[in-house]
């Protein structure tokens, strides 16, 4: 079973893109992030006509995540227990953003993840998503202490370099979101809490990642930030063949600025 995830940037702009790649590389399940569109605006008919379903979280033209599976979604949650809510205006009440989407995929609880982005260390939008960081991770803990024997991935664009190694150069990054400790700190806390980084074994760095912007020529000069990951429950990390990063995905006509990424399980 080959699972996947990839932060599309706009499915309705690179759904064909995203739909010749299912095929070429033979994926089982893929979550997406950053659809940008309702659930109206999904263009599933493409996927339904490859033999994948579709499920989609989406309410406008930001955020987005869906999962795209033809081995069967059963029991789909939007949203997890505990997600933080958010609103840009005091006058509009805060809700949850359209940034968790879960569903069993072939025995395999498949969460499509679109963390935060933090905007700027300090502002509101950074402490929303250390509290929705904090959120999942009690959560996420809680679905382990339940059932050590669950099968979870949890995937997606975590926008977050959990290591100096994950971004271009520390430098350029200083006093950033996605590099500060808060951050990194929420995400070791999944992995001290038995969520193993289940693509890191078969793509070591330095210089290896996921997400690359578009300006300054940051992709042919390989500037790019590790940002994407898939993050696996103890007993799903064991079944764990292999790994990638789809970075020829980033090449070629109109890509997202992120690449896939892929791991396969016996």
């Amino acid at each position: 079973m080959r699972v996947a995830t990839w932060n599309v940037n706009s499915i309705r702009a690179r759904v064909d893109r995203v739909a010749d790649w299912l095929e070429r590389a033979d994926v089982d399940v893929l979550a997406m992030q950053e659809t940008k569109c309702s659930d109206e605006q999904f263009p599933t008919m493409p996927f339904l006509a490859a033999g994948y379903e579709v499920v989609h979280c989406g309410f406008n033209q930001w955020n987005g995540v869906a999962i795209a599976s033809r081995v069967g979604i059963d029991d789909v949650q939007v949203g997890f227990d505990g997600q933080p809510t958010w609103s840009d205006k005091p006058e509009v009440e805060a809700a949850a953003e359209a940034r968790a989407l879960g569903a069993t995929c072939n025995g395999v609880r498949v969460w499509s993840l679109y963390v935060p982005n933090g905007r700027f260390v300090g502002s509101p939008h950074y402490i929303y998503k250390l509290k929705w960081l904090a959120a999942l991770h009690a959560t996420a803990q809680k679905w382990i202490t339940d059932d050590p024997a669950a099968q979870i991935a949890m995937v997606g664009d975590w926008n977050i370099a959990p290591t100096d190694e994950d971004v271009w150069s520390v430098e350029a990054y200083a006093g950033s979101t996605h590099v500060t400790e808060p951050e990194r700190a929420a995400f070791n806390a999944m992995t001290d809490a038995q969520y193993s980084d289940l693509v890191r074994p078969f793509t070591p760095g330095p210089a290896v990642y996921t997400y690359w912007d578009y300006t300054k020529l940051r992709f042919p000069k390989n500037r790019g930030m590790r940002i994407d990951f898939i993050l696996g429950s103890p007993a799903l990390a064991q079944r764990v063949t292999h790994a990638e990063i789809v970075r020829e995905e980033r090449k070629g006509k109109t890509p997202s600025d992120h690449a896939p990424v892929l791991v396969e399980l016996a």
